[in-house]
C-alpha cells in the first residue's frame, strides 16, 4: 500500500504541477492580452500652414521721352519734369545715371548745361546735379548695397517730381553749329529693408 500511495501522491503532484503551468500559461496569456488592449489610447493633431510672397521693388520713370528740343541756339535753355514713381511693395533707394552720344564728334553733350533739382519744375532747393550733361547722375546704388551720399528714398507707391533744366551757354562758338547728342537717364533702385 506504501507504494500504491506514493504513485497516487506522485500523481496529484503531477496534476497539480500540470494545473499550475496551465494557470500560469493562462494567466499570462491573459496579462498579454490586457496590455495589448491598454495601447488603445486617446490621440489627437493638428497642422497649421504658412503663405510666403517676396516683396517687389518697382521703380518707372515718365514721362518715357523727357525732351525733344531742336534747333537751339547759344542762350536757349527749357526745363522739363520726371516723375520717379515706386511701384512696388517695399521702401526703395535710389540713384541716377546717364550716357550721352556724341556721334558727330563736335562734342555738344560736354557743352550743354544741365541741372536737375527736387520738385516739379522750376525745382525747389539745392541741386542734385549741376553740371554739363555728359556724365550727369546722382548717387550711387551699384555695384555695393547700402545707402551713398546723393541716394534718394520712396515708400512703396510714392512718386516725386525732379526738375531737369538745360541750357546751351551764350559763349558757345560756331563749332557747335548743327551738332547733336542724345542722353538716357537711368534710375537703378534697391531696396532698403535691411540693407
Amino acid at each position: 500500500m506504501d507504494e500504491l500511495d506514493a504513485r497516487l501522491n506522485d500523481r496529484r503532484r503531477r496534476r497539480r504541477r500540470r494545473g499550475l503551468v496551465a494557470l500560469l500559461l493562462t494567466l499570462a496569456i491573459a496579462s498579454l492580452g490586457a496590455g495589448a488592449f491598454s495601447l488603445a489610447i486617446f490621440t489627437d493633431s493638428d497642422a497649421s500652414g504658412g503663405s510666403f510672397t517676396a516683396g517687389t521693388i518697382d521703380i518707372a520713370t515718365s514721362p518715357s521721352t523727357l525732351f525733344t528740343v531742336g534747333a537751339i541756339m547759344p542762350g536757349d535753355s527749357g526745363s522739363a519734369t520726371l516723375t520717379v514713381q515706386n511701384n512696388g511693395t517695399g521702401q526703395l533707394r535710389y540713384a541716377m545715371t546717364s550716357t550721352s552720344t556724341n556721334a558727330d564728334g563736335l562734342g555738344l553733350r560736354s557743352q550743354l548745361g544741365l541741372t536737375i533739382t527736387p520738385g516739379a519744375c522750376p525745382g525747389a532747393g539745392a541741386p542734385l546735379y549741376n553740371s554739363v550733361l555728359q556724365g550727369a547722375g546722382f548717387g550711387n546704388v551699384a555695384p555695393t548695397p547700402g545707402g551713398d551720399p546723393g541716394d534718394r528714398v520712396l515708400n512703396a507707391a510714392a512718386s516725386e517730381q525732379l526738375c531737369f533744366a538745360w541750357s546751351l551757354p551764350l559763349a558757345t562758338g560756331n563749332a557747335y553749329q548743327g551738332a547733336t547728342t542724345t542722353a538716357t537717364f537711368t534710375f537703378d533702385a534697391e531696396q532698403t529693408a535691411n540693407n
